[in-house]
């Protein structure tokens, strides 16, 4: 599958790392808004040409259009690539709005075309391994589960953050999609919501880069804390912060009738899963049996170029997180439940495999 990178900011770089080991993905042409840095991200790559996202839109020689722009440009440029007749590949959020959401699925079935979405962190083997000792009941039904993510905000790292803070961004959009892509991936899909929500900080100073001590405005909940119920009958209680030091919580629990499972950060693609089993002393790691080993961003183009419609790391499964997000947002401003429309399988357990064996 010959890929069109559009989007060559921090991100872009794990994906440019990725595409060596990536065996059925090859890397044919990158776009950005800055062709300085269209520029840097070709230079040493062979085969490799920059051009202006027009053109890489149309390029005869692009198949599949990896879209790493800002989250408010992915609808956007999803639907330019889909009317060229490309299939598309997502960074998370899916889009922005639900609705923005819908109308790259719709017209994605129209024209014949595959959409994927990222995180694909839920492709390795930390998520995967959790996911077959659920399937394994190891745990014993599933009941609860908890996903926690604090931290005081990424404008003290990220030279440029101003995106984290408006609609789009927060830490909802921005981290929540790895929290929630692994908990349908675990537990299933969302049938209904509660969400509360603040905004203690009215601006943010960045804290590196040419930028540093320059204020930006917040227009986005930096605080969010939500119910998930799943169809199974689960809860899922979501904490996701721009506004804490630290935790201690576990980034994923998940809570069965006859134990406890530790998962590792959904936003990497391995870690130790550990149980605590019921009438057990102590906690006790589980060995590795299952997902991409040594996987990094882009294993889901992989898993795209092999699987086709069957992909794992979909666009239904993106849109369908983007709306329990938004639910979620809408639920802390309205106070009331809100039910989820749509609907989603859980994708296709990965098998334990070494993908770049095949390189």
């Amino acid at each position: 599958m010959r890929i069109g990178m559009i989007g060559c900011g921090v991100i872009s770089q794990q994906y440019l790392t990725s595409f060596d080991q990536l065996p059925d993905v090859q890397l044919v042409a990158v776009a950005d808004l800055d062709p300085a840095r269209a520029a840097a991200a070709a230079e040493g790559r062979e085969g490799v040409r920059a051009l202006s996202v027009d053109e890489l839109i149309a390029d005869p020689e692009v198949d599949t259009v990896l879209n790493l722009t800002i989250p408010a440009a992915h609808a956007e440029v999803d639907l330019k690539a889909i009317a060229a007749g490309k299939n598309v590949y997502s960074e998370k959020p899916f889009a922005v709005t639900t609705q923005e959401g819908a109308e790259v699925l719709v017209a994605a079935q129209a024209a014949g075309v595959l959409v994927g979405s990222a995180p694909d962190t839920v492709l390795g083997t930390g998520t995967q391994t959790a996911r077959a000792a659920i399937d394994g009941g190891v745990i014993g039904t599933p009941t609860a589960a908890m996903a926690t993510m604090v931290c005081p905000g990424h404008e003290r790292w990220h030279p440029q953050p101003d995106f984290y803070y408006v609609p789009g961004g927060g830490p909802l959009l921005d981290m929540g999609p790895y929290y929630i892509h692994a908990l349908v991936t675990l537990l299933g899909p969302v049938s209904s919501v509660i969400g509360a929500a603040s905004r203690p900080h009215e601006e943010r100073t960045i804290g590196s880069g040419p930028r540093a001590g320059e204020k930006i405005p917040v227009s986005t909940d930096t605080h969010v804390t939500g119910v998930l119920v799943h169809e199974s009958g689960a809860l899922s209680t979501l904490v996701m912060s721009f506004d804490a030091v630290a935790t201690a919580a576990h980034p994923i629990e998940v809570h069965g009738t006859e134990g406890t499972l530790a998962v590792p950060d959904p936003n990497r693609f391995s870690g130790e899963v550990s149980v605590r089993r019921l009438g057990g002393e102590g906690w006790e790691t589980l060995p590795v049996t299952g997902g991409y080993e040594e996987a990094g961003r882009g294993i889901g183009l992989q898993d795209m170029a092999v699987r086709g419609p069957e992909l794992r790391a979909s666009g239904e499964l993106g849109q369908h997180v983007l709306e329990v997000m938004n639910a979620v947002l809408e639920s802390a401003h309205s106070g009331s439940r809100i039910e989820i429309a749509s609907s989603v399988a859980r994708p296709e357990a990965v098998a334990l495999e070494d993908v770049r064996a095949a390189v």
